[in-house]
C-alpha cells in the first residue's frame, strides 16, 4: 500500500518468465533504481525487455547476458520516454538488433510504435498495451494475462506515489488512467503490479484504490487553499507539502502545478 512498502528491493526472479534487473541509478526520484523487466516464454525463444533504463554500460551488459542465455533480445518496449527508463534503449537496440517500441514515435527504432489495445506477441509472451497518460503524456502500462501481472512504469510505484510531471503530465488524465487500471485489474484478475521503481505490489485493487484516495485527499487540501485565495505554487507547497523531503521538492512542485491547472477547469 502507499508509503508502507519499505522492504529492500533488489529485483531478481518474480515468477516463471518474469525477471527484474535493477539499474544502478538509485535516488530520491528513482527509489532503489529503475526496474528493467525481462519477460520470456518457456521455450527459450528470446526475451522482451521493458524499460532498459539509463545509458549505463554495466546495466546494459547485465541485460544482454541474461537475455543471451534465453535466446537473445527480441523486443524492447518502453513504458514512457523519461531518461531513467529509456536512455539505454537505443544502444541496446544497436547491440542486439531488437526493435524499440513505444507510444512516442520519436522513441521507436526498427518497428512501428505502440497504441492502446495493441498486443505484442514475442518470445512466447503476450503483452497487452494499456494507455495510461498522466504521469507523462506517453505513459503506457503492459498487461501480462498469462502471468496475471501488470507492468506499471511510473503510473504506479512500489513505494510512495507518482509525480504528475507537469506540464507534460496531466492530473485529469492521470485520474482517468487509474480508473482504466482498476478495470484492467478486474478484467484480467491481476494479482501483482510490477512498477518502474520499487518492489512488486501484491494487492493491485487495493493499491489503485489507495492511489485514488490519496489524489482526492490532496485535491481537497489544495482546493481549500484555492478557495481561500492561495493559488500560487509556493503557497500550496508551504502548506500541503510542508514536510516533503528536499530531494523530491521539484517533484512536489510539478504535481502542485498540475493540481492548480486541474482546479482551473473543475
Amino acid at each position: 500500500m502507499i508509503g508502507d512498502n519499505q522492504r529492500p528491493w533488489h529485483g531478481g526472479d518474480i515468477a516463471p518468465g518474469v525477471h527484474c534487473i535493477l539499474a544502478p541509478n538509485p535516488s530520491a526520484w528513482t527509489l532503489d533504481g529503475t526496474n528493467t523487466w525481462i519477460l520470456s516464454g518457456p521455450d527459450s525463444r528470446g526475451v522482451i525487455v521493458i524499460d532498459p533504463g539509463p545509458g549505463d554500460r554495466v546495466h546494459r551488459q547485465a541485460i544482454i547476458d541474461y537475455a543471451d542465455l534465453r535466446g537473445g533480445v527480441r523486443q524492447i518496449v518502453l513504458t514512457h520516454g523519461h531518461a531513467d527508463h529509456s536512455q539505454g534503449a537505443r544502444e541496446l537496440c544497436e547491440v542486439t538488433g531488437a526493435p524499440v517500441r513505444a507510444l512516442d514515435p520519436l522513441m521507436c527504432s526498427g518497428q512501428e510504435g505502440l497504441v492502446a489495445g495493441d498486443v505484442v506477441h514475442a518470445a512466447g509472451v503476450e503483452v497487452r498495451v494499456v494507455a495510461t497518460p498522466g504521469h507523462s503524456t506517453d505513459s503506457l502500462c503492459f498487461a501480462l494475462p498469462a502471468q496475471r501481472m501488470l507492468v506499471t512504469g511510473d503510473t504506479v510505484l512500489g513505494r510512495g506515489t507518482s509525480v504528475i510531471a507537469w506540464p507534460d503530465g496531466n492530473l485529469q488524465a492521470y485520474l482517468e488512467s487509474l480508473h482504466v487500471l482498476a478495470e484492467v485489474i478486474t478484467a484480467l484478475d491481476v494479482d501483482a503490479l510490477l512498477p518502474g521503481h520499487g518492489p512488486t505490489l501484491d494487492d493491485p485493487g487495493g493499491v489503485i484504490d489507495a492511489y485514488v484516495r490519496h489524489r482526492q485527499d490532496r485535491l481537497r487540501q489544495v482546493r481549500a487553499l484555492w478557495d481561500q485565495g492561495v493559488r500560487d505554487v509556493d503557497g500550496v507547497l508551504a502548506v500541503v507539502y510542508a514536510n516533503v523531503a528536499p530531494g523530491v521538492l521539484n517533484a512536489a512542485r510539478m504535481t502542485v502545478q498540475a493540481q492548480l491547472e486541474y482546479l482551473q477547469h473543475h
